[in-house]
């Protein structure tokens, strides 16, 4: 019986409603048979290439150009104000349901509305299906070189256990799905695994990918840019990993997971570092301004993998500050909370320790660091300076003109606590992330999103390792290696478990700001009623003599923080179709 690309019914029923017609559907006669695809070698690679295409656009991927940090208390989006139109105002009044999700809605990319942030619960199961579709005719597909054959395989179970990680992050466990399904499946059939069910399946493709002679550790020719390689597949088990083992799915505190977690993460470390194929990079602030360049002896050995979608001008109009000629708006804008997390480089030790308040208007000085009230931005962290704009900052030139930002009420970019009001920060900061100052308004800027980097393994093995061993010489050298190449102190030695996690917990806020791993980092800790109540801002006043008066206020008061919101609600269509999704909704919806 022949087979027909058609759409049909793909797991589970919101792919039907949500996913793209794959680019293979249809041919002149409106008749293209899958035998048809996998006789024909190139056609065959064409299929494999489409997988690739549900990973989403991660600069473009919210609604309103929106990053998700302006979720999390590491940024307020200057967005936010107008409820009803936009996700950040709309995940802060909680109004996340099954049949409304405010994080599956239309994204924006290359300017325009298109759907490379629509329903990310479709596309994920569209990439498995795809995948699926590949592995189950792969065997006999017209592949002249037998070493092609084993690296499309290899590629293919890498990309389904990605769409699983990023899929079971999100909506918790989902059916383990290996064969596409057809227009008869019977959905009624499909039950909830446990979490842990789902990781070991996604751990069993990442091996099943590391065993493969053919795949390569990293790619080496541009033509193969954005092509999954061995080095993500050892990302993708090291965080999968770690994630169950972490609180919210491993209530138990079960050491052994954290045991493998750690494992998984130092045999990453030791398989990327080997004969330096993979290294932190040098310059952290630059790093996040290029793309990754391709080639058997890169200038950039620290990123896994990249989305190779490009930033246009529209990206440069965002996230930007009212002194900018042609800005559309201020976008994501960096929170109290986040210039909080920031240590001291001089000592090495934190500035704020914590709130003596629940509004986090009096912070806990650390009274050794070398913190000054009144000059609250001299001597942090160089990563703050890399990751945030504030008052002072030298920013480049605007026009031709030097210019320094000016974010005390009434400067050039200062701050409006009044939304909405897109050109103008609502908590007395902006980004400087991935934001190049060099570019005018409306150029194209070449910064790429690092979706697996080295420096997360390094952060994932300290964290793993020190949950289940306690603050070994391992660890320590792991969280060292990271503030090494920040230009920060070593911490210091004698730390306790306890003490430790509070570190390393810190050290992954500044490392990784603004990567999308804050908002689940929250979530697995299970700590999300101490980070999403509220988020600050800083208004500062320029007095008459030129100095500065510096005060914190609550820039957004934040509904989204009880326990139901650690995992999202499956969708109600899913629900309504899946019997034991009815049955075991996640909890709280």
């Amino acid at each position: 019986m022949k087979k027909y690309i058609v759409l049909l019914t793909v797991g589970v029923l919101s792919v039907v409603a949500g996913c793209r017609k794959d680019p293979l559907d249809i041919t002149p006669d409106g008749r293209l048979t899958l035998d048809g695809v996998f006789k024909d070698e190139r056609l065959t690679e064409a299929y494999l290439n489409s997988a690739y295409e549900e990973i989403p656009l991660y600069f473009y991927r919210y609604q309103f150009f929106s990053f998700l940090a302006g979720t999390t208390d590491e940024c307020q989006d200057s967005d936010d104000g107008n409820e009803g139109s936009n996700i950040a105002a709309n995940w802060a009044t909680g109004s996340l349901t099954p049949s409304y999700n405010p994080l599956e809605q239309g994204g924006q990319g290359a300017g325009v509305l298109t759907n490379a942030g629509v329903n990310h619960y479709g596309r994920f199961w569209a990439g498995i299906r795809k995948a699926n579709l590949f592995l189950e005719n792969v065997p006999t597909a017209t592949i002249s070189n037998p070493v092609n054959r084993s690296r499309f395989t290899a590629e293919a179970k890498l990309l389904r256990a990605f769409y699983y990680l990023e899929l079971v992050k999100q909506f918790g466990p989902m059916p383990i799905v290996e064969k596409p399904f057809t227009i008869s499946t019977d959905f009624t059939t499909l039950t909830r695994p446990t979490f842990q069910d789902n990781i070991n399946f996604i751990v069993k493709n990442c091996d099943e990918a590391l065993a493969s002679p053919d795949l390569p550790l990293r790619i080496t020719e541009n033509a193969e840019r954005g092509r999954f390689t061995k080095a993500i597949a050892h990302a993708i088990k090291s965080q999968a990993l770690l994630y169950n083992a972490s609180p919210l799915w491993n209530s138990s505190g079960d050491a052994a997971k954290w045991k493998a977690a750690a494992d998984a993460s130092k045999q990453a470390l030791t398989a990327l570092t080997a004969g330096g194929q993979y290294a932190l990079a040098a310059d952290y602030g630059n790093y996040f301004l290029n793309q990754t360049d391709i080639s058997a002896a890169p200038a950039d050995r620290e990123t896994i993998f990249e989305r190779p979608d490009n930033t246009d001008g529209t990206f440069t109009i965002i996230n930007s500050f009212a002194a900018k000629t042609g800005v559309f708006k201020a976008g994501s804008c960096p929170t109290q909370e986040l210039v909080d997390g920031y240590d001291m480089q001089a000592t090495g030790e934190p500035a704020i320790t914590g709130y003596s308040d629940e509004d986090h208007l009096k912070p806990i000085i650390n009274a050794t660091s070398g913190y000054s009230e009144t000059d609250p931005y001299k001597g942090r962290d160089p990563r703050f300076y890399a990751t945030v704009w504030h008052n002072g900052a030298a920013y480049g030139t605007i026009n031709g003109v030097p210019y320094t930002m000016e974010t005390f009420v009434g400067g050039s970019s200062g701050l409006k606590r009044v939304p909405p009001n897109r050109q103008n920060t609502q908590t007395g900061y902006y980004l400087r992330k991935f934001i190049d100052p060099k570019l005018a308004s409306g150029t194209t800027a070449n910064s790429r999103w690092k979706k697996y980097r080295l420096a997360e393994i390094y952060l994932n093995y300290a964290e793993a390792e020190n949950e289940a061993s306690g603050p070994t010489a391992d660890v320590y050298s792991a969280i060292n290696t990271i503030r090494t190449r920040a230009k920060m102190p070593n911490l210091p030695n004698g730390l306790t478990k306890e003490q430790m996690r509070e570190r390393i917990r810190r050290e992954r806020r500044v490392e990784l700001a603004i990567e999308e791993h804050r908002f689940w980092d929250v979530r697995r800790w299970k700590i999300l009623s101490q980070t999403d109540k509220l988020v600050t801002g800083m208004e500062i006043t320029k007095k008459t003599d030129g100095t500065f008066s510096y005060a914190r206020f609550v820039a957004r008061r934040r509904s989204a923080w009880q326990d139901k919101f650690l995992i999202f609600p499956i969708p109600i269509g899913e629900v309504s179709t899946v019997p034991d999704f009815s049955k075991n909704q996640n909890p709280g919806w």
